[in-house]
């Protein structure tokens, strides 16, 4: 049940106790409870609006970074990445495997903005051997939903 709930809030978080209920052929009360336990453990961190921030003519520069770094004896990357965390430009960050240790989505106002943030904060930490950076140029889909979803009718084609 927790994990169809779960599924439920990620596809539409607005919807309510009822809905969810309804849904699932459930009590309105277990539901409540059950999204009430996973707030208070942690589970449920937050909840996330998705925007078209082309409809509202957003001009902020997003970017992707990969991170290469050395881990920490006994502490592995865990105190890096808290550090890294800790700057408001950090959007989300990811421990990865492969090439890079690190996959952050960073937020700045210009592209000036960002790449002060790569060159003076994030490259300069102890630890940190190396950066890529690839500049988001337009977002088609995110968190499972099409950002500019043209319903356009298309017949199906004819085949003998």
């Amino acid at each position: 049940m927790r994990k169809q709930i779960l599924d439920i809030l990620n596809r539409n978080a607005r919807l309510t106790v009822a809905e969810i209920a309804e849904r699932l052929a459930i009590e309105e009360k277990v539901v409540a409870e059950e999204i009430s336990t996973m707030e208070k453990a942690g589970i449920i961190k937050g909840y996330k609006v998705i925007v078209n921030e082309e409809a509202l003519n957003l001009s902020s520069v997003k970017a992707i970074i990969k991170v290469k770094a050395i881990p920490e004896r006994d502490k592995g990357f865990d105190k890096i990445a808290r550090r890294i965390c800790n700057f408001s430009e950090v959007i989300s960050m990811h421990l990865m495997s492969g090439e890079y240790d690190f996959r952050l989505e960073v937020q700045g106002e210009t592209l000036q903005q960002v790449e002060h943030f790569v060159s003076s904060k994030l490259s300069t930490i102890e630890g940190v051997t190396g950066c890529s950076t690839h500049f988001m140029l337009k977002k088609y889909k995110e968190f499972g939903t099409i950002i500019n979803r043209e319903d356009e009718y298309e017949r199906l084609k004819a085949t003998p």
